[in-house]
């Protein structure tokens, strides 16, 4: 690199690579079951474990999540590297990326994962002493934590990253060709007709506009995975992750869009009656229809089983909606909302909750809610601001009887539960292409940003930040792949849907901090990209579950 000081050794990438790795992951496979036999052990009452007594020792039950998503993590990168191998696609970035990650998630996992900045999750914490962790120290992890993630493999990488600079991402990804043509696609669109205007539409906190709606429905988007018999394309929830993934990486606003057709489609395909297939599926394929999820209320949070908005059945056998329900997304324009609402008054829980298709007119900047029987109003935001947010209240809003999904009440909540695997997996792609804007935005001010004589980029730990983004998406994108192949291949993956999307915003966010801080001063200025990016990145741990809730659910899977 240009104005780099340091000689670099001879020998970067370690040697026999693959068969290194490969001996790493059993050990912290071993330690991973440890933590579990342990914290089963600790967290049980009466022979079943105690949503109590996780909720008492969370630190430990979240730490135990932290710890298997690291596992998956090495266990993935590991089926990603061996693909590439037999394929003779194992180039020198993507072994270096591979031995960089090994070296250091194991690292994290001997010494402490960082959770978020602030917290930090050490074995001891999980119930697990020195001892236990003696099976780290076999001679092959030991060889990736010493020499793994070094200065010089970090500095390499970068160099690399600078020669391919014109390439999509930042090492092989190991999709097959289908996919990766998929991904070009979406990836000239958002430079096109995305990059250039989305820190506009950021900062004049305006709607994406409808040409661009109508440009994605053309492009198949809100029927992607739609079954081809209702009017979509039928393709993988795969192909769903690259066109999120590079949609987000043009502006997460954009590659939100699919989002909600997404939940819509998937509420109806698992739980519609077979006319409500029929009449809805074609028309949220084509984007005749826009439909915006409505299940958050205020003061209950990810706690859906204590919703209080009431749907009463009238004389008709239609209903009337009374309640309040808050953070919205793309409200105002939409046409219909799957609305979650309690039709048994007396339950407490969520089996008294029941799930809608609700009708409504699509509303003006002047006029947001039409409908009789709804207001609401804007709820200002730091970032993701494309779609907008919204309060909403209902008091006697109307929704026709035949509207109730799969025609049963008291369904809503399973039926919510079958979309969250997509959901996750969704979001875990948006968080990859957010962390990848960060990588490109950081890279590309790194490059041309002069400091003292040279380049940014020229200084180790500038470099270093750029390298450890690129080994972090890898990842996490690895990951999510690996979550949605489960789901196309008819699989439950709820519990790797939850680690993709918990990593997946742990990097974004990483990568944007990172990228602003590459940035210096200019980061902080609105007029730089970066600070729309670091905004946008800053929701992906809260949204479709809090990092501490996921971390919550992932550990009762594992201890169940």
């Amino acid at each position: 690199m240009d104005g780099q000081d340091i000689k670099m050794p001879d020998a970067i990438i370690l040697p026999d690579l693959l068969k290194l790795t490969r001996a790493a992951v059993a050990p912290a496979e071993a330690l991973l079951e440890k933590a579990i036999s342990r914290l089963r052990e600790e967290l049980s009452e009466e022979g079943r474990i105690s949503g109590r007594l996780i909720e008492e020792n969370q630190t430990a039950a979240h730490g135990l999540a932290w710890l298997a998503t690291y596992v998956e993590s090495l266990r993935q990168m590991q089926a990603w590297a061996e693909r590439l191998e037999v394929e003779g696609k194992f180039g020198e970035a993507e072994q270096l990326i591979h031995q960089i990650a090994f070296g250091e998630y194991l690292w994290q996992v001997y010494g402490g994962i960082q959770m978020n900045q602030g917290e930090v999750i050490r074995l001891q914490d999980i119930g697990l002493a020195q001892d236990d962790a003696r099976g780290l120290m076999a001679p092959e992890v030991m060889t990736l934590c010493e020499k793994g993630n070094s200065q010089a493999a970090r500095l390499r990488l970068v160099a690399l990253m600078q020669e391919q600079s014109a390439e999509i991402t930042v090492g092989k990804t190991g999709l097959d060709d289908e996919l990766e043509m998929i991904r070009e696609q979406f990836r000239r669109y958002a430079v096109e007709k995305v990059e250039p205007h989305a820190h506009e539409w950021h900062l004049k906190d305006e709607l994406i506009p409808m040409e661009i709606i109508e440009e994605l429905a053309e492009m198949g988007v809100f029927g992607l995975t739609i079954p081809e018999e209702y009017g979509g394309l039928g393709l993988s929830k795969a192909s769903m992750v690259v066109v999120s993934e590079e949609l987000s990486r043009g502006y997460i606003g954009v590659g939100s869009l699919g989002t909600r057709s997404e939940i819509a489609a998937e509420l109806i395909e698992c739980g519609g009656t077979d006319e409500q297939k029929e009449h809805w599926l074609p028309r949220i394929a084509s984007a005749e229809i826009l439909p915006t999820a409505v299940f958050t209320e205020p003061n209950t949070g990810s706690d859906l089983g204590a919703l209080r908005t009431r749907a009463v059945k009238t004389e008709a056998g239609d209903y009337e909606i009374t309640g309040n329900k808050t953070w919205i997304t793309h409200a105002a324009r939409t046409h219909v909302m799957t609305l979650l609402a309690r039709t048994d008054p007396d339950s407490k829980d969520h089996r008294g909750l029941s799930m809608f298709l609700a009708e409504k007119t699509p509303g003006t900047d002047e006029d947001p809610f039409p409908t009789p029987g709804m207001s609401g109003g804007e709820i200002e935001v730091l970032g993701y601001r494309g779609m907008k947010e919204y309060e909403l209240a209902f008091d006697g809003f109307k929704v026709k009887g035949e509207n109730l999904l799969g025609a049963e009440e008291g369904q809503g909540f399973k039926q919510l539960m079958q979309t969250f695997e997509a959901a996750r997996i969704q979001t875990a792609a948006r968080a990859v292409g957010v962390a990848q804007s960060a990588l490109d935005v950081g890279m590309q001010y790194a490059e041309d940003r002069k400091q003292f004589g040279k380049s940014l980029i020229a200084f180790p730990r500038v470099a270093s930040k750029l390298a450890m983004m690129a080994v972090e998406i890898m990842v996490a994108r690895q990951l999510t792949y690996f979550s949605a192949w489960e789901k196309d291949n008819g699989r439950r993956c709820d519990l790797e849907a939850g680690m993709a999307k918990l990593l997946g915003a742990r990097v974004a966010w990483a990568a944007a901090d990172n990228a602003l801080q590459i940035h210096g001063g200019n980061g902080f200025a609105l007029e730089y990209k970066v600070s729309r990016i670091l905004c946008d990145a800053r929701i992906l741990n809260i949204f479709e579950g809090a990092a501490e809730i996921q971390a919550q659910v992932i550990a009762r899977r594992l201890l169940g």
